[in-house]
């Protein structure tokens, strides 16, 4: 089995987490700026190079005003 990175299951993942952001109005640069992190981050996270961990899903949840099972 390949990593869960790779799968259509997390790909789905991410379109609805950059759905998310663009509802909540935000571009990647003021997402970041919000969760502390650098935009390259927010844009390696949008196209799957990079996992996102609970923790952090809560964080782009509670930014993006949507329950964790948004983007389940």
């Amino acid at each position: 089995m390949g990593k869960s990175i790779h799968t259509k299951e997390y790909k789905v993942f991410v379109e609805h987490l950059r759905k998310a952001r663009l509802e909540a109005g935000l571009t990647q640069v003021e997402a970041a700026k919000k969760l502390g992190r650098p935009q390259s981050h927010i844009s390696n996270v949008e196209t799957g190079q990079q996992r996102v961990d609970v923790v952090e899903l809560k964080r782009f949840a509670k930014l993006y005003g949507k329950s964790t099972n948004y983007f389940l």
